[in-house]
């Protein structure tokens, strides 16, 4: 049986989630090996590769939040030719994909849709904004 991207493999993945999740893997591991202030608190939380591996996006959160950002993508570009040759030795693909850099919304969305939740939650506490009796 084959994946759904229809290009059989192994694990019933299709060929294009298994680099993504191997570039991950490789990435994060390069990363940890780096000695940059402006990485720590890192996460690399995705990658998503071109079909013809020429770009690859790779997705990160960090704890520092948006605030932060323009620091992380100055040191990620910073790094980004040491971490195309990490992928290189690594992952024996027939190209390296060019590496670019985004904050992963997904992690964002999710942390705005929490940040909204306590605010209700606060909201219908005793005492809280919610609260009408008296």
């Amino acid at each position: 049986m084959t994946g759904r991207g229809g290009s059989g493999g192994g694990r019933g993945f299709p060929r294009t989630a298994r680099v993504n999740e191997l570039l991950r893997e490789i990435i994060a591991d390069a990363l940890e090996a780096i000695d940059d202030d402006r990485l720590e608190l890192l996460a690399i939380t995705g990658v998503e590769v071109e079909r013809d591996l020429r770009r690859a996006v790779v997705y990160y959160d960090s704890l520092r939040g948006e605030e932060g950002d323009p620091v992380v993508l100055e040191a990620l570009s910073a790094h980004r030719i040491r971490l195309q040759a990490s992928i290189n030795r690594q992952a024996h693909l027939r190209r390296t994909p060019e590496l670019s850099f985004r904050p992963d919304p997904a992690v964002r969305s999710g942390e705005r849709i929490d940040e909204l939740l306590r605010g209700i939650h606060r909201a219908g506490e005793p005492g809280g904004q919610g609260d009408h009796e008296g």
